[in-house]
């Protein structure tokens, strides 16, 4: 009895996490193996106590979305990992095998042809409202040619491509989502439709509630047919009987590896709807259908190692560094184990024997710890910098960060933007090629970008490179040390100093690198295009001994060559320009107008016969501004552009 107690707190804040707050305690193997357990535990002892989670379905949702309680519960599905189980379940009937999405499960309603009503499941009995959500779903269809009520499930979801992209774009690595799933659990539940919109959720329909007045002739698969000429991507389905459901399966597992979309396995339910009804229903499963869950490939191996990694925010994330093995056709030798309350929940220690797999056959995680020592050795200081470190408690986790501000880890954004296209343009050092480099302790500053040879060994041994990558990488370091000043000063990442606020600036100095740290306010002011705030944001950066100290080392690592300052003319004299549109460049709007009017030239605010030219980074835009200057002939020019008539473009 307490261990029944035991496993059905754990697995309700299991649920709770991972439904509720689109979070992560422990891996899907792990869940399904203490589930297994507690049921065996309920059926020996004859007890089922009332919180168990197999018999309450799912958890309340908390949030700020309306809530609505669905016309029939929607249930979770018996599962099995057994083939022989399929075959048992199907018998003599013919069943529809399709997948088992891994998103968000919806309920839409529509009427008189018109989508009305956007529910997610919720716990099963009540949902939140997110209508205005699904509206713009990449591919549900707003309209539909039947005009009777319909009430039809599917699930959202977001590809794996899509969910690497949109990771990639978050600045902050704790903040990353796990998942594919996770991220379509924050999507559709956004307060603001357009972030959804945003998120490219794409929606596949897999069964009917309610449909007044059409005739399914009693069968699944005529339904998907009939969802699919309604203007609805269905969930993949193939038919199947008891002798070639192994046949179907085994077609199935073979889509995986290529498929953009997360699944967890496949769903099993019986063609014959009324077959199917007919069987009723247990207080938790619905007896006409049936989940088929991957039977993971497990090895087992010797940890090695917990590799510790820093991120930009202060989190130290734990990585297992274990003997290679074999797993669904690669070699595997490291998985996340992100956070110090999985390492418990492990009992995790160095010279354990453990065996992994890969979650839904894609993404190694450790299964289970057959030795476990224990946790120990959590490092007193950051890997990176020496700080000390802490733990702490995020949400349901404990985790370990970095207290140390000035860590280098922290400040992956700065290295970043030294090494973008504008600045040094160093090819091959992307951010989380940064975030690797950083954390096994091979930059702390700027100039250690130019001595990565020093580490070649341990470069040309991590994850992704070889000597090729790695001879590719220093090469691009090589060429990156010829630049501009311009360039240089725009890459130490000074507050509002963009790369064309930088050039006039150098320009107004005759290109004196000693000078340029020695500018005041009033010089900086007087500068065209160069205001108060810059001129602000620049001196207090210089004013740092540090700051300066950095500067003057990195000259001394790149070859910039000589350049001098010309005199510029009124080369705008008689132009009026008309500004629309984000830039780049320049903080502002006001500042390109500024240097406008310094060159000579005019800016109004509306596109008339009299503008010369229009400034817009998207010349195909819809706005009113350029359909005008395209009527009259008025040339749209982008930023670069402009740019390149002062002649302050590369």
């Amino acid at each position: 009895m307490n261990r029944m107690q035991e496993l059905v707190e754990l697995l309700n804040r299991a649920g709770k996490a991972y439904y509720q707050d689109a979070e992560e305690m422990m891996s899907d193997y792990q869940y399904d193996a203490l589930y297994d357990e507690l049921k065996n535990l309920e059926q020996e002892m004859g007890v089922t106590l009332a919180a168990s989670p197999t018999v309450n379905v799912g958890y309340e949702v908390l949030s700020e979305l309306p809530k609505e309680r669905h016309e029939s519960a929607m249930l979770s599905l018996d599962k099995t990992k057994e083939v022989e189980g399929l075959r048992e379940f199907a018998g003599n009937q013919k069943v529809v095998v399709s997948w088992k999405l891994d998103g968000l499960t919806i309920v839409l309603t529509y009427r008189d042809g018109m989508l009305a009503k956007a529910v997610t499941r919720g716990n099963g009995e009540v949902g939140e409202v997110i209508t205005n959500n699904a509206k713009v779903f990449q591919n549900v269809p707003l309209q539909i040619p039947y005009k009777g009520e319909l009430i039809l499930r599917g699930e959202a979801v977001i590809g794996y491509k899509d969910f690497e992209k949109i990771n990639a774009e978050i600045a902050e690595v704790d903040a990353k989502y796990k998942n594919p799933r996770n991220l379509c659990s924050g999507s559709v539940r956004q307060l603001n439709n357009e972030v959804t919109a945003k998120r490219n959720v794409r929606f596949y329909a897999f069964s009917i509630v309610r449909a007044e007045g059409v005739d399914f002739h009693n069968s699944r698969a005529f339904q998907l047919q009939w969802l699919e000429r309604q203007g609805f991507e269905v969930v993949e389905y193939h038919m199947a009987d008891k002798e070639s459901i192994g046949e179907e399966v085994i077609k199935f597992s073979e889509k995986i590896v290529s498929n953009d979309f997360p699944s967890d396995g496949l769903v099993i339910v019986y063609d014959d709807i009324e077959y199917g009804l007919s069987l009723g229903r247990t207080s938790k499963f619905p007896r006409d259908s049936i989940a088929f869950k991957w039977a993971d490939e497990t090895s087992r191996t010797t940890l090695k190692e917990i590799e510790w990694s820093p991120s930009r925010t202060g989190l130290i994330n734990p990585v297992a560094i274990f003997e290679p093995v074999e797993l669904e056709g690669t070699t595997v030798s490291r998985a996340s184990v992100h956070n110090i309350s999985i390492m418990e929940e492990l009992k995790l220690g160095i010279g354990d024997e453990i065996e992994v797999y890969k979650a839904n056959m894609i993404i190694p995680q450790i299964a289970r710890n057959l030795t476990e020592s224990g946790v120990k050795d959590i490092p007193k200081v950051c890997p990176v910098c020496g700080g000390v470190t802490e733990i702490r408690k995020v949400s349901n986790a404990r985790a370990l960060y970095c207290t140390n501000p000035a860590c280098q880890a922290k400040q992956l954004k700065s290295y970043a933007l030294f090494v973008s296209r504008d600045a040094l343009n160093i090819d091959g050092l992307s951010e989380a090629t940064l975030e690797k480099l950083i954390a096994r302790g091979f930059i702390h500053d700027y100039t250690d970008l130019f001595h990565l040879d020093r580490y070649r060994e341990e470069i040309q041994s991590m994850e992704g490179f070889g000597e090729k990558s790695y001879q590719k990488l220093v090469n691009s370091v090589e060429k990156a040390r010829e630049t501009t000043l311009p360039r240089l000063l725009y890459g130490l990442g000074i507050a509002n100093i963009g790369l064309a606020n930088a050039k006039l600036i150098c320009k107004e100095t005759g290109y004196d690198r000693e000078k340029l740290t020695r500018l005041t306010e009033e010089e900086l002011s007087a500068i065209d295009g160069v205001g108060n705030v810059i001129a602000g944001s620049y001196v207090d950066y210089f004013s740092d001994e540090e700051h300066r100290a950095v500067y003057e080392a990195l000259l001394k690592e790149l070859h910039i060559p000589e350049e001098k300052s010309t005199e510029e003319e009124q080369v705008f004299e008689g132009k009026s320009f008309v500004i629309t549109g984000n830039v780049h460049h320049f903080a502002n709007r006001n500042e390109v107008k500024a240097l406008i009017e310094a060159k000579g030239g005019k800016v109004t605010g509306s596109v008339s016969s009299k503008t010369d030219y229009l400034i817009n980074n998207n010349s195909e835009s819809a706005s009113s501004k350029n359909k005008k200057a395209k009527e009259l002939g008025i040339p749209i020019i982008s930023e670069e552009e402009f740019l390149g008539m002062l002649g302050l473009r590369d």
